[in-house]
């Protein structure tokens, strides 16, 4: 059977089992089967043989019990740029581009050489900054080696080995300051921010597939953000930056928390949905 009519017959009988499986799912999918790209599977000429069908199956099978396309297939774009996945790591999220965007554009305004990412996760964040920025340097740390892991294979894949270094820890460590030995000019975060109440409403994808320690924010989501802003007192360089990621309606309280430890708002930012979602403090 060939691509197109394959697809689209299979689309068409999945559509009352699993609504929210998309035409750019199964063309990934197959992509995966078939070693090319996505865009390139609608209309490749060739004829699909049995074991094809049958590796492509197994895969749906993944999709329609709701783990994320990219967890199947193993790799995400997000950015400029192409990062491995898997259950280890939260999922590169087209919301957190802006914060690559802002803090890559600043880190070239401000002639900024070394920054800090606190939780690595798949370094998508951290490794696309140094992808776009050649004089950077960075330090990025984990509570996870698993994530690490991950972070390190997509160091590797965007050739900036040389210029990272990653450090399994928690910020919530009582000698964090101690092992980490440097100031910075600039951190970057995207921390946990779901309270933990929320977690159980997520939708299937993020809740079972995601790691649960990348999510969890604690009673009111700010937990995190309290223990790096204090942090930043003794991380962060005299007019340094701190910039983080944050959810929904948390704006507010962000800033009460950094003003209550003299940092200063930069800017707010929203994303391509129009949520407020890049928040940029200067201390």
């Amino acid at each position: 059977m060939r691509t197109q009519d394959f697809l689209e017959t299979k689309l068409k009988k999945i559509k009352n089992i699993a609504p929210d499986i998309t035409s750019l799912d199964l063309r990934m999918l197959l992509a995966h089967v078939l070693n090319m790209e996505a865009s390139e599977v609608y209309f490749a000429k060739c004829e699909l043989n049995s074991l094809q069908i049958e590796q492509f199956e197994s895969l749906l099978k993944k999709r329609i019990e709701h783990c994320p396309t990219d967890k199947i297939i193993g790799h995400k774009g997000f950015y400029k740029y192409e990062f491995v996945v898997n259950e280890d790591v939260l999922s590169p999220r087209p919301d957190t581009e802006i914060l690559v965007e802002v803090t890559s554009a600043l880190i070239a305004r401000e002639n900024i050489d070394n920054i800090l990412e606190l939780g690595v996760g798949s370094g998508c964040i951290i490794l696309s900054l140094l992808a776009d920025n050649p004089n950077l340097t960075a330090t990025g740390i984990d509570i996870s080696n698993k994530a690490l892991a991950v972070a390190r294979a997509n160091a590797v894949n965007l050739g900036v080995t040389q210029r990272v270094k990653f450090i399994n820890a928690s910020w919530f460590d009582n000698d964090i300051t101690a092992k980490l030995n440097e100031q910075y000019n600039l951190i970057i975060s995207n921390p946990p921010y779901i309270p933990s109440a929320e977690i159980d409403t997520l939708d299937d994808e993020v809740k079972c597939f995601d790691p649960k320690i990348a999510l969890d924010g604690g009673n009111d989501g700010l937990r995190d953000y309290r223990q790096i802003i204090k942090l930043s007192a003794n991380l962060l360089n005299d007019g340094g930056f701190l910039i983080f990621e944050i959810g929904e309606n948390q704006k507010n309280d962000i800033l009460k928390i950094a003003y209550e430890q003299k940092l200063s708002s930069v800017e707010v930012l929203r994303d391509l949905s129009g949520t407020e979602r890049c928040i940029i403090l200067k201390k």
